[in-house]
């Protein structure tokens, strides 16, 4: 037995015909027929105010009225099925045909679920280095990499990090990945990634004339001055950010 008559067979049971039946079907058949309601409700010996749950969808009629129905206005009882035209033309079809429709069908159906399918694009992130956007995180000098994923691809960044902390917030949040730009300072008021006193930061960076100024965006967070003296190493512009996804 082919799959499509296995759906159709199935289709045949009384289960079925309920849970597919189409009020609109039924509504439009019975207008274009010159029926009432009230007309219909009487020749099934059923209240107005039944027959009107199925045109509106709040039930459905069983069996006995499909029959009925069918009769009443001159159309199969599968006319009210949903599924109708679709079913009603396939058996219309030769059988090379109606193979040909299958396949094509199932070509639209993996198509239609490719398409559902979100990219995603891997990014390697330094395991061992966070992006103090509080008091400050650990530096070291060897790390590995781990490998997260953005639903959008990501350009020109040499590294990417982990950001920690709420200083850099709303627009710099905890838990996203920052993608640095390894070109040293750049233009004042920018977002760079600062290594100082064993610690990485991301902070607006402001050069003065013996050393930087690293400004938070929280303004809980006070302003702080590194004397170049320090020797704070700007370890790049921060060109962009993102949330990696989870479940991946």
């Amino acid at each position: 037995m082919q799959k499509f008559d296995k759906i159709l067979l199935f289709y045949k049971t009384t289960q079925e015909y309920y849970t597919m039946f189409s009020e609109i079907n039924l509504k439009e058949k019975r207008i274009s027929k010159g029926f009432s309601q009230t007309e219909i409700a009487n020749l099934l010996n059923i209240n107005r105010s039944s027959y009107h749950s199925w045109e509106s969808g709040r039930a459905k009629p069983n069996q006995k009225h499909l029959t009925l129905l069918s009769k009443i206005l001159d159309v199969p009882v599968t006319y009210f099925e949903s599924e109708y035209n679709i079913i009603n033309s396939y058996l219309q079809l030769s059988p090379d045909n109606q193979v040909k429709a299958e396949e094509y069908v199932e070509e639209l159906l993996l198509s239609q679920q490719t398409s559902n399918v979100t990219p995603l694009f891997s990014v390697q992130v330094l395991s061992d280095i966070q992006l103090s956007a509080g008091l400050g995180e650990g530096f070291f000098d060897e790390f590995e990499t781990e490998t997260v994923y953005s639903n959008e691809e990501q350009y020109g960044y040499d590294i990417a990090a982990w950001i920690e902390g709420d200083s850099m917030e709303p627009v710099y949040k905890s838990g996203e990945v920052a993608l640095i730009r390894s070109n040293g300072f750049d233009y004042d008021g920018a977002v760079y990634a600062l290594s100082w006193k064993d610690s990485v930061y991301i902070k607006k960076l402001y050069r003065d004339e013996d050393g930087f100024r690293m400004v938070s965006l929280n303004k809980d967070y006070p302003e702080k001055f590194i004397p170049y003296e320090d020797e704070p190493s700007i370890v790049g512009l921060v060109v962009g950010h993102f949330m990696p996804v989870e479940g991946v």
